[in-house]
């Protein structure tokens, strides 16, 4: 198999795991990351700088955002700054269920990790950086 086709391969296996192990807290990767940018930033974020955050559009969030809202993670509230943008905030749910996602993708990871030999971890470790 050429190389950038199992790099696909191995990028798709890996995201199919951590869905999975998402799944069994009731998240997505697309809820977990932004209830992390939203966790990072220690308050209220616009909907605008979330998407920034999560290199998305606008509409985008608003519907992810919608999903989160109607999950009971987050709410949204008014900007007292700028009468026409809204802000989101984790609930205290929302805490919760971001550190069971955080913890469930360290669980993943370590698990993934433990499949390879060290030394072949080091060196697909190095070999990946260049691609950064």
């Amino acid at each position: 198999m050429h190389f950038s086709i199992s790099l696909l391969h191995a990028a798709q296996i890996v995201g199919d795991r951590l869905e999975a192990g998402l799944g069994t807290v009731g998240l997505s990767m697309a809820k977990q990351s932004a209830l992390t940018k939203l966790a990072e930033a220690g308050g209220p974020l616009t909907l605008s700088e979330l998407a920034a955050r999560l290199s998305c559009v606008r509409s985008n969030i608003t519907q992810l955002v919608d999903r989160l809202e109607a999950d009971g993670l987050v709410r949204r509230l008014d900007d007292p700054a700028d009468r026409r943008s809204v802000k989101a905030e984790l609930t205290q749910t929302g805490v919760q269920k971001q550190m069971a996602g955080a913890a469930e993708m360290v669980r993943v990871q370590a698990e993934m990790s433990g499949l390879l030999p060290s030394s072949d971890r080091i060196s697909l470790e190095s070999a990946l950086s260049v691609l950064r």
